[in-house]
């Protein structure tokens, strides 16, 4: 059986979601809290745990972060072949458990290479975001037996809290991408405001009339606005238009 001794399940679990909360405001990227989730999930049980997170935000499953590169290569071993624990909880959203390799019951190739990489038992474990399998946790030991009845009960309850905290950073991660648009689409206003500012001032004309100026000639010459107005800034003020003062969202 495993070697984790529990004596209180409760205040575990509020450990682990405590941890994970920590690890998800102290980074930046849904890849850094991938790998933070990784260092915690390979801490749930005693006696060198290796963890990889399996997801395929491109069609292709790869193996995102992982606590030590065994569980890099164990999760590749299961690409290659197209099956095995990690890809089987992520496609069917079901916990898979490989007791010992060494008996080659249910996946007979990878668990042979997985025994040759060191590794006795599995625990596989959907994630989920937004109520849609995203991927897997994918927990694996050097022991045999390694997860018994309670170690598969906290890692249940770890993958629970992962996979809320995962759809709250790929929300943020989303949001922060809109933010970073809304930058983008401020800086091209402004420059364009002062180019106009300019053309008005030149030919004596309302905005209208000076927008329209500036729309024909990017026509005209297949330039994008806001490259037009940037040199026409340039062009007056003998350097690149300054961006706006960065805002911060909220």
């Amino acid at each position: 059986m495993g070697v984790l001794v529990l004596n209180d399940q409760g205040s575990e679990a509020t450990a682990d979601l405590k941890e994970l909360q920590d690890a998800l405001l102290g980074t930046e990227s849904v890849e850094q809290f991938l790998h933070e989730m990784a260092l915690l999930a390979a801490g749930l049980v005693s006696g060198g745990l290796s963890c990889g997170m399996t997801m395929q935000p491109s069609g292709r499953p790869v193996t995102l972060a992982c606590s030590d590169p065994v569980a890099a290569q164990v999760d590749e071993v299961q690409y290659e072949l197209d099956d095995g624990p990690c890809l089987y909880a992520m496609r069917h959203a079901q916990l898979v458990r490989i007791r010992d390799t060494s008996e080659k019951a249910r996946w007979p190739e990878f668990e042979a290479q997985a025994q040759a990489h060191g590794i006795r038992s599995c625990l596989a474990l959907p994630l989920t975001a937004d109520g849609k399998p995203v991927g897997a946790l994918n927990l694996y030991a050097p022991a045999a037996s390694a997860f018994g009845a309670a170690e598969v009960r906290r890692a249940e309850n770890f993958a629970k809290y992962a996979s809320g905290a995962l759809t709250l950073a790929m929300r943020m991660a989303s949001r922060a991408a809109l933010i970073e648009q809304l930058r983008s689409s401020l800086t091209s206003r402004t420059v364009i405001d002062q180019a106009l500012g300019i053309i008005m001032a030149r030919e004596h004309c309302t905005q209208a009339r000076a927008f329209a100026i500036m729309r024909s000639a990017s026509q005209n010459s297949n330039t994008k606005l806001r490259d037009i107005a940037a040199a026409i800034v340039t062009s007056v003020t003998g350097e690149p238009p300054s961006p706006p003062p960065p805002f911060e969202d909220g």
